[in-house]
């Protein structure tokens, strides 16, 4: 199977929605490219391709968008961003600005004086031509190489004819009102980019790092793993790594959402992307710069439209059709109803047509959804929950039933050894000491408790013959006996005489040379906000929410009854627990969704097999990042809660931009139709519509009341 390549460009000046759709499609047809998606938003081409010839493949997609899009420039994204962009924006849009100023003055001179009619034409075409440049020339370019259904051709071809029938004024006025409206358009989607960005603008750009007395700034991608760096107060985390010297409190909100500062001192993990409130902190560097937990978010969030929601691929398809569709209609209304309508003038139906072709641009839909969607993903990203795409954020509307694991999940997963009951002539200190030395293998949190308890250094040159026997316990040598340690089935498995208890809590029984030397219980405590959590889940239209766990009956049911969980699972093995998901699949509805919350690594079968998979407990960890759709970085259930309400929140404001582009555009096309719209009510329903469209996604980005 060939490796599957990416590789990221910037589309510098991609200001068109419409075009961006087109880019995309045209690059996916390019031999060896896989994949080609377009993010509209942050103005990111990806390409996914067998066989990277880097001159050859970089010229082919260089030129392809200088096809499309001559303005556009294509830059390969390296990880620090050029910070030059804005200010060469903000030349051009002054620029732009001038212009648009000095045609209005020239359009309003021809419009309030009375001229003879060349010197009027020649005012209001001098208008047309100065606040138009651009467009002009790009609709020129465009129709030479055959491309017209565009905006800048529809608005030549429409202006072009109103000049014809002599409809001086509103050929200019059209163009003029067009600019402004582009104009205005152009700055509030790049707000509404920058203010996406900003939400996730938690990427340090510079490190500290210090050689002996010397402390040098230098590019956080600079840094190398084991270099010693400084991180003064008020200054982000450049890198993951282990604090070696300083305490300090730490703002975590950026990734996690949590508004509580953490304190850290020596031994501590700390994460790129956190922000040093207080102390001085010396750090050694654990992961190189684009291996580190916050280059990894951004590069997840800023990959998400990669996967488009289905809503988002919809309005795409449906775009390339409806501009050709209303082309053909106003083709036939400037030809047939003259030539069928007695006393029909061929300028009257001309007018209209042209109207018709001023509205067919569907740039409202195809500008507002993509950031609509981008705005969900980024309004999640500040409560701490990291969407990797467009689709799971839609998918989230439509969950009839949650499948939560349970340790770790709804459970703290910080165990306790609760009771230590020795049996058979065994003393207590004598079971504990067996059942440590037992665990002293396992990862498991039970067994991380135990060793806890023990509090001694396990010697592992007295351990032999180690077997770890999934989901059921392990056996070892140790000191010359054979320790059988696990849950009741080990016991029953090996033929050893024990009696089974029934308790909440986690039993893990003890044999040694299959005598039975007691059991101890190790007690795991349910999180603040599952109670709550599974009620608003259940408040928010979700059907059915289930409980998966390896426990034993009575715990699980235990846990489940407090919570208020619907069907619990119990005594599951990780094979069992795919088996059991797969069930709960066939009983939902046709087109819903199921979605199972785990911790992101013991789970990631399962975390695979959902329609949406959520990885509980996701901060530093790169299993969770790699195997979930959906990461909540920290421990909070509640933050599913949050999600599906942000989700509804963006689907809700998305169809509104929706229907109201395709409700004014269908009334301005009708009143047109019938000569009853001119060609300024066609300008609004084209730029006007737009705008209102940017401005209501805005909305999406107030995350407060989440």
């Amino acid at each position: 199977m060939d490796k599957v390549l990416t590789k990221q460009f910037i589309l510098e000046n991609l200001d068109c929605s419409n075009c961006a759709l087109k880019i995309e499609s045209e690059l996916s047809k390019l031999d060896n490219v896989k994949k080609a998606s377009v993010n509209f938003a942050t103005k990111t081409l990806t390409i996914e391709t067998r066989s990277f010839k880097q001159e050859n493949t970089y010229l082919k997609i260089k030129n392809l968008v200088k096809n499309i899009e001559p303005d556009v420039e294509v830059y390969e994204k390296i990880n620090q961003r050029i910070k030059t962009e804005d200010n060469i924006k903000n030349k051009k849009n002054i620029i732009e600005a001038v212009r648009i100023i000095i045609g209005a003055a020239i359009f309003i001179t021809a419009l309030i004086f009375k001229f003879r009619i060349y010197l009027e034409f020649c005012l209001y075409l001098i208008s047309y031509l100065l606040t138009g440049a651009d467009v002009i020339l790009k609709a020129f370019k465009n129709i030479i190489k055959g491309r017209i259904f565009n905006e800048n051709s529809l608005m030549i071809i429409a202006t072009s004819g109103a000049f014809a029938i002599k409809q001086f004024p509103e050929a200019a006025a059209v163009m003029l009102f067009y600019k402004i409206g582009e104009y205005i358009q152009n700055i509030a989607v790049n707000r509404s980019r920058k203010s996406i960005a900003s939400l996730m603008d938690v990427r340090p750009e510079y490190a500290n790092i210090k050689h002996g007395n010397d402390i040098r700034k230098i590019p956080a991608d600079e840094v190398n793993i084991g270099d010693t760096i400084l991180i003064k107060p008020g200054e982000r985390v450049p890198l993951d790594g282990k604090i070696i010297k300083g305490n300090s409190n730490v703002d975590v909100s950026a990734l996690t959402g949590e508004s509580v500062p953490r304190d850290v001192h020596a031994g501590n993990k700390i994460l790129s992307g956190f922000v040093n409130l207080n102390g001085v902190l010396i750090v050694r560097v654990t992961k190189k710069y684009n291996e580190s937990t916050v280059s990894k978010i951004l590069d997840m969030i800023e990959n998400s439209s990669s996967k488009k929601a289905p809503t988002e691929s919809f309005m795409a398809k449906f775009a390339s059709y409806y501009t050709p569709f209303i082309l053909g209609v106003a083709f036939f209304i400037a030809v047939l109803p003259p030539l069928i309508i007695k006393g029909a003038v061929f300028s009257d139906w001309i007018y209209r047509a042209l109207v018709l072709m001023v509205i067919s641009c569907p740039c409202a839909l195809m500008v507002s959804i993509p950031l609509g969607f981008f705005g969900g993903i980024g309004a999640a990203s500040k409560n701490g929950i990291m969407i990797k795409g467009g689709n799971y954020l839609e998918a989230l509307n439509y969950v009839e039933m949650v499948v939560f694991d349970k340790t770790g999940t709804l459970t703290k997963g910080i165990f306790k050894v609760a009771q230590i009951n020795a049996k058979n002539n065994f003393s207590k200190k004598e079971l504990l000491e067996f059942a440590a030395y037992g665990e002293s293998f396992s990862n498991h949190p039970i067994a991380s408790s135990i060793l806890h308890e023990y509090g001694k250094k396990i010697n592992k040159e007295l351990i032999s013959d180690y077997e770890d026997i999934p989901g059921f316990g392990s056996r070892i040598k140790f000191k010359n006996n054979e320790i059988i340690i696990g849950n009741s089935k080990l016991m029953k498995r090996y033929g050893i005489k024990f009696i089974e208890e029934k308790t909440a809590g986690s039993v893990v029984y003890v044999a040694v040379d299959f005598h039975y030397a007691g059991y101890l219980i190790v007690s795991d405590e349910v999180k603040k906000n599952s109670k709550a959590a599974v009620k608003k889940i259940k408040d928010s239209g979700v059907k059915k929410i289930v409980m998966f766990t390896g426990d034993n009956k009575k715990i699980g049911e235990l846990i489940g009854s407090e919570l208020g969980i619907d069907e619990v699972y119990t005594e599951l093995l990780p094979d069992q627990k795919v088996k059991e998901f797969e069930t709960l699949e066939e009983q939902k509805s046709r087109n819903s969704k199921i979605i199972f919350v785990g911790d992101g690594v013991n789970d990631a079968p399962v975390l695979a097999r959902a329609d949406i998979g959520v990885a509980m407990g996701g901060l530093g960890s790169d299993a969770a990042i790699e195997s979930a759709d959906i990461v909540i970085m920290d421990d909070d259930p509640m933050k599913l809660v949050s999600a599906i309400n942000i989700a509804k929140r963006t689907k809700r404001i998305v169809w509104e931009n929706i229907l109201m582009a395709l409700g004014i555009k269908i009334v301005i096309l009708t009143l047109g139709a019938f000569g009853a719209a001119s060609m300024w009510e066609a300008v609004f329903a084209d730029v006007g519509v737009t705008l209102l469209a940017v401005l209501n996604t805005l909305r999406v980005l107030r995350v407060k009341n989440f």
